[in-house]
């Protein structure tokens, strides 16, 4: 099935999901820094720019940059004065990221922030930034329900928080299970059912990077 998934993919991207140089640029220079190919596909990068743009983004955090690819995909939908802010907690990712977001011209929109985002976020709320429109989690799982709780703390009634990788092959359905990243999607799965300033649901995906899903919440 990862054959039929990944060409149903290529054929799909080939006609809606044309990449910019600076996106193909992005993926080249990770692989070749050594960082993990774990960023989001194609698809899932334009599906992320689409909803910032029909979200009407203009200040969007993103929790786990990686080597910027879907930072560069969420820049592309901010106005004029728009602002991002993503966090990566390795400085030898946040660098490959930096120079990937300023190749792709961004680099005045964008500010990375390199650091635990546990300790991160709080600082955020110290600055007394405007709410984001739209928050995007994409690190460790076990941390999920923390960064679902300061997204709420950050956010306003009508901002979008997308959480992905929260199918994780399907594991996460498993009662039984002991791995801590399957453990912190389930608390956030149970965090969010009983938080009343949110609604939500999930959707499997399957594609390229597997079988998983993302989670999409609005804030009331």
């Amino acid at each position: 099935m990862q054959q039929t998934w990944t060409q149903v993919d290529d054929f799909f991207n080939g006609h809606l999901v044309p990449q910019q140089d600076s996106l193909k640029a992005a993926l080249e220079a990770c692989q070749s820094a050594g960082l993990p190919a774990i960023q989001v596909a194609p698809n899932q990068g334009k599906l992320l720019q689409l909803l910032a743009l029909t979200q009407g983004a203009r200040n969007i955090l993103e929790i786990g940059t990686l080597g910027g690819y879907s930072t560069i995909w969420l820049a592309g939908a901010l106005p004029l004065g728009g602002r991002l802010i993503t966090l990566e907690f390795d400085p030898r990712h946040a660098e490959v990221a930096t120079e990937n977001i300023q190749r792709a011209g961004y680099g005045a929109l964008v500010e990375v922030i390199v650091g635990r985002a546990a300790d991160s976020l709080p600082k955020l709320a110290e600055r007394d930034l405007e709410p984001f429109d739209l928050v995007f989690v994409d690190a460790d799982k076990f941390s999920n329900p923390i960064y679902f709780d300061w997204a709420l703390r950050l956010t306003r009634p009508g901002s979008l928080i997308i959480i992905d990788n929260v199918v994780r092959n399907g594991s996460v359905a498993n009662d039984e299970t002991t791995d801590p990243d399957d453990l912190g999607v389930r608390k956030f799965a149970e965090l969010a059912a009983n938080e009343p300033r949110v609604s939500g649901t999930v959707i499997q995906t399957v594609g390229s990077k597997g079988y998983d899903g993302l989670a999409i919440l609005r804030v009331k």
